[in-house]
């Protein structure tokens, strides 16, 4: 119940209200590296995430796949079910066991009748979702390589960052194949640029984990800034 209230699907309603919607759903666990939804498939579930992480990733016409980012518990996924006649655009992968609740189709128009504010908080949720992905595909058509690895970097940064005393761990199993994959990059590239940026104490990265030891230094990177100049860092709220 607590992780629904926070959710962006139902933010703004009472308490009793969320109650409700909570009946009208149902569980689905998944375990490591399966999937609650394929590219392509039909979408009639909306879910919202309880428990461990999901990634989304597409398949390019050239048969790349392209890792789109990661969701941790109260991100809302798969919100194109709200649409007829609608395929998912992305795939939905669990890393690590995953726990999920899910509406169908037919249960969260029901409840849009009955609660309005759904519909609303539906559609800032697409809105924002369009303006993501468009942000990612600008990424990979405009900016040099090294950028494009900070600017991925820092996305996980603030989906999935958690401070510790030597800097803020990307709280994923990351692997370098994987960053490479968000960035339209081969992974000898992205081991280059991970060994400059330690180097420079700019970040480190071993055992599929990323820790960004100076957050300055990556934005600088990841906006292009000269050098000296002295950017605004947030990561889950904070500076």
């Amino acid at each position: 119940m607590d992780i629904l209230r926070k959710a962006a699907l139902f933010s703004g309603m009472p308490r009793p209200a969320v109650e409700i919607v909570f009946r009208s759903s149902l569980e689905m666990e998944r375990g490591d590296r399966t999937f609650f939804f394929l590219e392509g498939d039909p979408a009639e579930r909306v879910f919202v995430l309880v428990a461990g992480k999901v990634k989304l990733s597409q398949v390019t016409e050239s048969g790349q796949q392209v890792i789109l980012g990661y969701l941790s518990p109260g991100r809302v996924y798969g919100i194109v079910a709200l649409l007829e006649d609608a395929t998912y655009p992305v795939s939905a992968q669990a890393v690590g066991r995953c726990v999920a609740r899910f509406w169908t189709h037919e249960a969260l128009h029901r409840l849009m009748g009955d609660f309005p504010q759904i519909t609303t908080n539906a559609m800032r949720i697409m809105a924002g979702q369009i303006r993501q992905f468009q942000g990612i595909v600008t990424d990979l058509a405009t900016r040099r390589v090294e950028q494009r690895i900070a600017r991925a970097v820092l996305r996980l940064a603030r989906q999935s960052g958690r401070k510790t005393e030597a800097g803020i761990l990307i709280d994923l199993p990351l692997s370098r194949q994987d960053l490479a994959e968000m960035t339209g990059t081969t992974l000898y590239t992205v081991s280059r640029v991970l060994t400059e940026w330690e180097k420079q104490d700019i970040a480190r990265s071993k055992r599929r984990q990323i820790i960004i030891t100076n957050p300055h230094g990556l934005v600088t990177i990841a906006e292009d800034l000269p050098t000296g100049e002295q950017p605004t860092v947030w990561v889950d709220g904070g500076t």
